[in-house]
C-alpha cells in the first residue's frame, strides 16, 4: 500500500506540475490567474492520486498497461515545457530558448504549407497581429505538432515491435478498459474494431477541425486571444495532444482486438483438434 501511495503521489505531483508550468514560468502572470491555476492543479492532482491509489481503476484506461499513459503524459509534458521555454524566451531570451525557437521556426516553416494543420492554426491570428506574433504562433504550432507525432511513432513502435501490451505479462481486459460496457450488445471484437476506427479517424480529422471550430467561435461568439501567452500554449497543446491521444487509443484498441481474435483462433483450433472424429 505504501508503494502504491508513493506512486500515486508522484503521478499527482507531475500532473499538477504540468498544469502549473505556464503560470510559473511565464512572466507577468497576475495573482488571480496564479490562484486559479493553483486550484486547478490541486484538483487535477487529487483526482490523479485517487485514481492511482485505488486498487482498481474507475476512469483511466490502460492503467496497468504501460507505457500507454506514460507516453501520453510525456507528450503533453514536453509540449507544454517546450512552448513555455519559447514564450518565456520571447521576453527573457536565453541560449536554450533561442535554440528551441530556431528549431521550431524551421519545423513550423517546413509544415506551414497550404491546407496543412499548421497553416490553419496560423490563420487564426487576428488580421492586425504583428509579424513577430504570427511567427511565434507558427513556431509553437510546428513544435507542438512534431512532439505529438514523435509520441505517436514511439507508441506504434511499442505496439508493433515491443509486443505491447503482453510483453511483460497477460493483459487484463476489464481492469484496463473500465469504461468499456460488456453488456452494450454485439460482439466485443466488432465493437473494439469499430471504436478503434472511430478514434483513428477523429484523430486524423481533429487537427483540421479544431482550427475551424476556433475560427467559427471567433466569428459568431467568442474570439480567443492568441496574443496571450498562456492561451497560445494551452491552445497549441490541446490542438496537438487531443488528436494524437485519440489515434493512440485507436491503435491500442485495435491491438486488443487482434489479441482477442488470435486467442479465439487458438481456442477454435484446439476445439477442432480434440473434437471426436
Amino acid at each position: 500500500m505504501i508503494r502504491r501511495m508513493i506512486s500515486a503521489g508522484a503521478r499527482a505531483f507531475l500532473v499538477a506540475l504540468v498544469i502549473a508550468m505556464p503560470a510559473a514560468m511565464l512572466p507577468g502572470v497576475s495573482a488571480d490567474t496564479a490562484q486559479m491555476v493553483a486550484l486547478l492543479a490541486l484538483v487535477a492532482a487529487a483526482l490523479t492520486f485517487v485514481e492511482y491509489f485505488s486498487e482498481f481503476p474507475s476512469l483511466l484506461e490502460f492503467r496497468d498497461a504501460p507505457p500507454y499513459n506514460r507516453m501520453r503524459f510525456l507528450a503533453l509534458f514536453f509540449t507544454v515545457l517546450v512552448l513555455c521555454v519559447i514564450h518565456r524566451g520571447a521576453v527573457h531570451p536565453t541560449v536554450f530558448s533561442d535554440f528551441l525557437a530556431s528549431i521550431g521556426a524551421v519545423l513550423g516553416n517546413a509544415i506551414d504549407f497550404p491546407f496543412s494543420p499548421v497553416r490553419l492554426m496560423v490563420l487564426l491570428a487576428p488580421s492586425n497581429a504583428a509579424l513577430e506574433d504570427i511567427s511565434l504562433l507558427r513556431t509553437s504550432a510546428g513544435l507542438a505538432y512534431i512532439v505529438s507525432m514523435v509520441a505517436l511513432v514511439l507508441f506504434v513502435f511499442a505496439v508493433r515491435i515491443m509486443n505491447w501490451p503482453i510483453r511483460h505479462g497477460a493483459f487484463n481486459f476489464w481492469v484496463n478498459l473500465p469504461l468499456f460496457d460488456p453488456t452494450a450488445g454485439g460482439d466485443i471484437l466488432n465493437r473494439l474494431k469499430r471504436d478503434a476506427a472511430v478514434n483513428v479517424v477523429l484523430g486524423f480529422l481533429l487537427p483540421f477541425l479544431i482550427p475551424a471550430v476556433l475560427k467559427s467561435a471567433s466569428v459568431f461568439a467568442y474570439e480567443i486571444n492568441l496574443t496571450d501567452q498562456q492561451t497560445v500554449i494551452w491552445t497549441m497543446s490541446a490542438w496537438a495532444f487531443l488528436p494524437v491521444s485519440l489515434i493512440m487509443r485507436g491503435v491500442a484498441l485495435l491491438r486488443i482486438a487482434e489479441l482477442i481474435e488470435e486467442k479465439r483462433r487458438r481456442a477454435y483450433a484446439q476445439a477442432d483438434l480434440h473434437a471426436p472424429a
